[in-house]
């Protein structure tokens, strides 16, 4: 196993490819309907997607069937099934993918097929958690450019196992690097993206001159405006549409000169991780002051641009909980969390290509970090950062 220099870190970067993790999974029965009912309805409303009251409308919903193929995925039957009772003393030394009962882990994935191949790219990588534990709800993002193991392939930056496997290789990553069980997923690509924001009449962002300078430009750059400037409102409170937003949330920043642009702009991937997940939690908090024939409405509009392994019945069940789960307080997070990582600008990927990439320095302690995130005093060891904000306010 490789090591990998740095200073004032651990210089192991660790290696859990053996791990009997990425071979087990609890696989027991009596998920709580309730935590269904959840899951559906906050992914859906948060994504784009719908919940869908009447199965009339569940089929214009776009399905994946579940595979049962391989027990390293999320997407089996037993993926909604947690542990008969709560798990307490959830430790990662026991080699098995942690979870809960009351806990259920959907990944959101934003892609980007532009080029039209089987699996596009995607920058956005965010698994949501249904705490009903604590009653709230939990954004972590994933930075695309970390360098982990993709079963089947070997090291290379993470958003790379969506290209080569879409959001099953994707999950199989996250839980084979991670420790953490992912239950279901939701797929939005970008044109999806942009129709959501727009049937759901918009959004209004916190946005600052900077990220107004970004959207404008890439607007213009991409012939999507007549006017150079588009938006002309000051900073605060905006109206974003579609196309708005979608640049908003994909903003990482512009160095000066970068395609020939005259501005420069401050930012990176955290900067850009970071707006998604205040995208989703504004949205989280526009859906609050809805009732629920409104809630029924939009997810039957916006429902067939979703794509997703949940099942039919699992999201007939979700609509009645919707208005409760939305009133949780959202924590925030991000992986690799800061002081456990650092970039390595000459790391060499599966397929030989030479490449910048984002290193763990201390993987077991970023696990830890995780899992604390994620089940707080259920899992014994650790304590993470976090950011946290109300869906109420």
């Amino acid at each position: 196993m490789p090591n990998y220099e740095k200073n004032s870190q651990k210089s192991d970067f660790v290696d859990i490819s053996s791990n009997k993790q990425v071979k087990k999974l609890y696989n027991k029965k009596g998920r709580l309907k309730r935590i269904l009912c959840l899951v559906f309805s906050i992914i859906f409303l948060l994504g784009g997607g719908g919940m869908l009251y009447y199965y009339s409308f569940l089929d214009t919903l776009n399905f994946k069937e579940l595979d049962d193929t391989n027990n390293n995925t999320a997407a089996t039957n037993s993926s909604v099934a947690p542990l008969e009772s709560d798990a307490t003393n959830l430790s990662l030394s026991e080699g098995e993918l942690l979870q809960n009962s009351k806990e259920l882990n959907v990944m959101l994935f934003g892609e980007d097929n532009s080029k039209g191949d089987k699996h596009g790219r995607s920058d956005t990588m965010i698994m949501m958690t249904i705490d009903n534990n604590h009653k709230k709800l939990k954004l972590t993002s994933f930075q695309r450019d970390t360098y982990v193991y993709i079963p089947g392939y070997g090291y290379d930056k993470l958003n790379a196992s969506y290209n080569y496997g879409g959001a099953k290789l994707s999950i199989q990553t996250i839980e084979a690097n991670f420790g953490i069980k992912v239950d279901r997923y939701a797929v939005v690509d970008f044109d999806s993206f942009k129709k959501i924001i727009d049937t759901l009449g918009g959004i209004d962002m916190e946005v600052t001159q900077d990220e107004i300078d970004y959207i404008n430009y890439q607007m213009y750059k991409n012939n999507q405006a007549d006017a150079r400037t588009t938006i002309t409102d000051a900073p605060g409170t905006v109206h974003l549409n579609g196309q708005e937003a979608l640049w908003y949330a994909r903003n990482r920043g512009l160095t000066k000169g970068e395609d020939g642009n005259e501005i420069g702009l401050d930012g990176d991937d955290w900067d850009r991780t970071s707006r998604q997940r205040k995208l989703l939690e504004t949205l989280f908090t526009s859906m609050k002051s809805a009732d629920l024939g409104q809630i029924v409405s939009i997810v039957s509009s916006v429902g067939p641009l979703v794509t997703t392994n949940l099942k039919k019945d699992e999201i007939t069940a979700l609509v009645s909980h919707a208005l409760t789960y939305l009133s949780y307080n959202v924590e925030q997070y991000y992986v690799p969390e800061e002081g456990l990582w650092y970039y390595d600008d000459n790391t060499k990927t599966w397929n030989g290509t030479i490449t910048s990439t984002i290193k763990i320095s201390d993987l077991e302690e970023q696990r830890k970090k995780f899992a604390s995130f994620v089940f707080e005093e259920l899992f014994t060891g650790g304590t993470s950062s976090k950011e946290t904000t109300s869906a109420s306010n």
